[in-house]
């Protein structure tokens, strides 16, 4: 199961409800959804055996027999969360809660081929996961998001840029292999935006997340779920032409690509150009903090080319907000720009209640949305099952 999988009556639906707070029992749950209370009640007692809801309680009545109150449990079940970097591995352990436990970065070369990479990930997860044994919490599976495109079934890496030795690298099942646990893999922007959304915006039905920072892409929630399209393509906005980059070839094989004037890599790059220490998002955003003025321009025009195309994305797709994660979302130049363009460029109506900010949840969303796509499905991701010793 991907993590774009959590169909409208679903279990996973039905924790989602209840974990966001539009339902806290089973008559709640059969208003929402519109299903036989039969139907529902069969999803919350699959739940509840699962050990991911508890009921529990009275709570109002509406006329009626008072209702049994549904929460989600807090029994120390974790998901292990990895979000993967070009140079760096974040990982930590998601609780059903939201509560992360032993938040971790690490420097680590993403580009030197997935075999190094793989030891690297499976080495600091099976780590992760002995801390959690010890602590007495149970293990249910992984979640990874990964810097480039991610088939559809949720498998194997994509032909992603500058990472030779990745096109169809089975990554989910190599990593299941080595930790013997399910896991479930997704493009790390779409974990940011699960993330995002179901910690600091669970009621917006309709969402576009950027991730600006080496790179460039996006995450779309679509009525309440994360959007992937066809092939698992959708929101990858850093190959969509803009002006700015005129005839400029990109990694991707085509020219004029917004990833090549407005990524962190790009800019930096060009801040090198002009005799300026700079290699990282950090670097960049110091620059402008001291407000150094190439650094200041570039991150304004970055800004101006993203909001550019995101106009685009905003008076098609008609979202509720844009949420602007990703290192470069510290740069205050760059979201004013982004801002500015989309009230310049979209339709009134697209923009008149349109909420553009900047992430809640900052480095940690990838991490929440990795574990909670991981938590909130009774039967946990793809893979092969954990031998019954190394369950914790």
């Amino acid at each position: 199961m991907t993590a774009s999988e959590e169909q409208p009556g679903s279990a996973a639906h039905v924790l989602e409800l209840v974990a966001n707070g539009s339902a806290a029992s089973r008559a709640d749950l059969v208003r929402e959804l519109g299903l036989a209370a039969s139907t529902v009640s069969l999803r919350v007692q699959e739940l509840v055996e699962a050990g991911l809801l508890t009921e529990s309680g009275e709570g109002a009545s509406r006329g009626g027999r008072r209702p049994r109150l549904l929460r989600v449990a807090d029994n120390g079940a974790v998901a292990l969360a990895a979000d993967l970097g070009s140079h760096h591995i974040r990982t930590g352990a998601v609780g059903l809660t939201g509560d992360v436990f032993d938040l971790d970065e690490h420097a680590f070369d993403l580009t030197a081929g997935p075999e190094p990479a793989l030891d690297v990930v499976a080495e600091r997860l099976t780590a992760l996961a002995e801390r959690q044994r010890v602590a007495g919490r149970t293990v249910r599976g992984a979640g990874i998001g990964f810097p480039g495109p991610v088939d559809a079934g949720g498998a194997r890496i994509i032909a992603p840029s500058r990472m030779p030795g990745w096109h169809l690298f089975p990554l989910r099942d190599r990593l299941a292999d080595r930790l013997g646990l399910p896991v479930l893999l997704d493009n790390d922007a779409n974990m940011m935006a699960l993330g995002e959304h179901r910690a600091a915006h669970p009621t917006r039905r309709h969402l576009v997340v950027v991730k600006a920072g080496r790179g460039i892409g996006s995450g779309v929630i679509s009525d309440g779920r994360l959007h992937r399209g066809a092939r698992g393509s959708a929101g990858d906005i850093s190959h969509v032409r803009v002006d700015e980059a005129a005839e400029l070839p990109c990694s991707c094989g085509n020219i004029g690509c917004l990833e090549t004037v407005a990524s962190g890599a790009a800019i930096a790059a060009a801040l090198r150009g002009k005799g300026l220490a700079a290699d990282s998002a950090a670097d960049i955003l110091r620059l402008v903090e001291n407000g150094e003025p190439h650094a200041t321009t570039l991150v304004r025009q970055a800004g101006r080319d993203i909001g550019a195309v995101l106009a685009v994305v905003v008076n098609f797709f008609n979202p509720e907000a844009v949420i602007l994660g990703g290192a470069l979302s510290g740069a205050q130049p760059l979201v004013a720009a982004v801002r500015g363009m989309l009230y310049e460029r979209c339709l009134p109506m697209a923009t008149s209640e349109l909420t553009i900010n900047v992430a809640v949840c900052g480095p940690d969303a990838g991490l929440l949305g990795a574990g909670h796509a991981v938590l909130r499905r009774p039967a946990a991701a793809d893979g092969p099952p954990a031998p019954a010793a190394g369950r914790g």
